[in-house]
């Protein structure tokens, strides 16, 4: 059967401690912190992420691209594309969003297992809700990737060894178009409805693949009711310390992202030959059953779930968060709203754009970014070789911390970076604490949103960012 052959994930940087929200509003929010996507992040921004940290571990190219996310950035135009385009995949590979709710990653992974071609499955999400809500305080942004090869693709890491799902239809969470926010049923009822899907599924899963609930080693459990959760733990017969954990004390709950997020947590840890049992209530119910394989022993992610959760800083304002969010509205900057970015220019500069491609002269070597026709050393015409730089790392050349220039996370920091290589450029440094950024700090590219301009297009681009060790943030 079909196997991941390569996984990425990602966290964002900032983390919300819930003690801020349970201070500003009065309201009990439980313990530990929610994971928070910066103010230039969004679902496409951290698909990209977590598809870099995927294809960065394999040679394999997949032909095809599933994005699914329950908050996407574009209606009516595919957001895979942008996707796609970061990443640097193949004008003939398929992309296509598999969008709308939780339930579409197990869309995604399934689109993905099923292809006769190498794939990549990509779930990101960005949680928020009213303030004070479950959704807010229970809620996180992340992403997860999963490259699918079949036999012959590339080292297997874990092969499908079952699958089961359980559909009917019940109102139990839904939003309407144009709605910002989501509405919840009764969490009883939530309860009554997912534990017998979910046990079936369970049964059904576990017979495609001839397996007793003894000889499951790892249970990804998690779904949009918490309590319906609990109540099909229960019932599972597995013991309890095959349970992973949800990341609720640290990440929240990340909606469609999560059921991926879960399991790279579980294969960064997992030895070879255990069975992983992936279970989603979310409109229904869907198991997974993957077996690893001596390739895991070898594989080595880009970094660990565990290590970008140490790695964030919990000290995010809630007045932050929610200006973020566009749930404050601040003062906008004094002057004209930029220009949004046009079309016929975007496509012409694809390559750069999306995927950070510089050129290097044939004649001497020398590195051009932007990319060029003309050398600016040698003055050779049109003897250019492309080069992706988004993973190559570099070094603050030097910096400056603007007070004066807008941005939703003031003061700006902007900084000349040197390519390992050779090559030159000047950007924006995001995720960096202005007073700790220093000459000499190595830095990494990170695809991020610039702005929204006023007719509601994205201008994406590529911003530097610190290199993290694990464990470097700050905790509040």
């Amino acid at each position: 059967m079909a196997g991941i052959v390569a996984y990425g994930s990602y966290v964002p940087y900032h983390r919300l401690d819930r003690a801020v929200i349970a201070g500003a509003l009065g309201v009990p929010a439980g313990r530990g912190t929610r994971a928070v996507a910066s103010f230039d992040e969004d679902t496409t921004t951290m698909a990209v992420e977590a598809g870099r940290a995927a294809l960065g571990a394999t040679d394999l190219r997949p032909e095809a691209l599933y994005l699914a996310t329950a908050d996407p950035a574009y209606l009516d135009k595919t957001n895979a594309n942008a996707v796609h385009a970061a990443l640097g995949l193949p004008a003939s590979a398929l992309a296509v969003d598999v969008a709308g709710s939780v339930r579409s990653g197990v869309g995604a992974l399934r689109a993905a297992m099923d292809s006769p071609a190498p794939a990549l499955a990509v779930l990101s999400d960005l949680r928020t809700g009213l303030s004070g809500s479950s959704d807010e305080i229970n809620g996180g942004d992340a992403a997860a990737a999963f490259v699918f090869g079949g036999s012959g693709a590339g080292p297997v890491i874990a092969e499908v060894i079952g699958q089961a799902h359980a559909t009917e239809e019940f109102l139990d969470r839904w939003r309407t178009p144009g709605d910002p926010f989501s509405r919840v049923w009764e969490e009883r009822f939530g309860e009554h409805a997912y534990v017998p899907l979910a046990l079936d599924a369970w049964h059904d899963a576990l017979k495609t693949a001839g397996l007793t609930p003894e000889q499951v080693d790892h249970v990804v459990l998690t779904g949009v009711h918490a309590r319906a959760a609990r109540g099909v733990a229960r019932q599972l017969g597995v013991a309890a310390e095959a349970f992973a954990d949800d990341l609720s004390g640290s990440v929240g709950f990340s909606g469609t992202a999560h059921l991926g997020l879960l399991l790279a947590d579980v294969l960064d840890r997992a030895e070879s030959g255990k069975v992983i049992a992936c279970v989603l209530l979310a409109d229904g119910a869907s198991v997974l059953l993957l077996r690893t394989t001596e390739a895991l022993a070898s594989y080595r992610p880009k970094a660990t779930v565990a290590e970008q959760v140490s790695a964030g800083s919990g000290t995010l304002g809630y007045e932050t968060f929610l200006t973020w969010r566009g749930m404050l509205r601040r003062e906008p900057p004094r002057r004209p709203d930029p220009d949004a970015p046009a079309a016929p220019p975007s496509l012409r500069h694809e390559a750069w754009k999306f995927a950070f491609t510089a050129s290097r002269c044939e004649e001497c070597g020398t590195r051009h970014l932007p990319p060029t026709r003309v050398c600016a050393e040698c003055g050779a015409v049109d003897r250019m070789q492309d080069e992706r730089l988004a993973d190559t790392p570099g070094t603050v050349a030097t910096f400056t911390v603007d007070r004066l220039a807008f941005t939703p996370s003031p003061p700006m920091v902007a900084a000349v970076v040197d390519f390992e290589g050779g090559g030159r450029f000047r950007c924006e440094v995001t995720d960096v604490d202005p007073s700790a950024i220093a000459i000499g700090d190595r830095v990494e590219m990170t695809f991020r949103r610039i702005f929204t301009a006023g007719n509601g297009v994205h201008n994406y681009f590529w911003k530097a960012r610190p290199v993290r060790e694990a464990g470097a943030g700050e905790a509040s």
